[in-house]
């Protein structure tokens, strides 16, 4: 049988039955978004290995997640995946000039592109998601 509620505490009641509903939203996002992005750091590792096979490897093991755990996640920093190597994915994903010690530009490094694609997939992945677990 349903909880009755007088008319005059409806408000209250309504408001807390949001608020818990806002809540469990929240922990289901913050769920989703360690998750995806644990799954992120793994992909970007491998499309590093791919994309660049004659490296020593330290790029490809540089990716890694850093998760927040305020428990308000959503207002605050969600998980991040960063490379330790902090400006070396920018230059490899958009390339770069290259100079010699005088300064002067001698050429050019053309760009790999191998974090966007991860990036899109992260993103549609995460949207259906959250979507399946409403």
């Amino acid at each position: 049988m349903a909880k009755r509620t007088a008319l005059d505490r409806l408000d209250g009641a309504i408001s807390k039955i949001l608020a818990d509903y806002a809540e469990e939203i929240e922990e289901n996002v913050g769920e989703i978004a360690d998750q995806v992005a644990a799954t992120g750091a793994k992909a970007l590792t491998q499309k590093s290995r791919e994309t660049f096979p004659d490296g020593t490897g330290e790029y490809a093991k540089g990716w890694t997640v850093e998760k927040n755990g305020k428990k308000h996640r959503l207002l605050n920093e969600p998980s991040v995946i960063y490379n330790e190597h902090y400006s070396l994915p920018h230059l490899l994903e958009h390339g770069h000039v290259t100079r010699n010690g005088t300064g002067r530009t001698f050429d050019e490094t053309p760009p790999h592109e191998h974090i966007a694609p991860v990036e899109n997939d992260l993103a549609e992945t995460f949207e259906r998601e959250v979507l399946q677990k409403l």
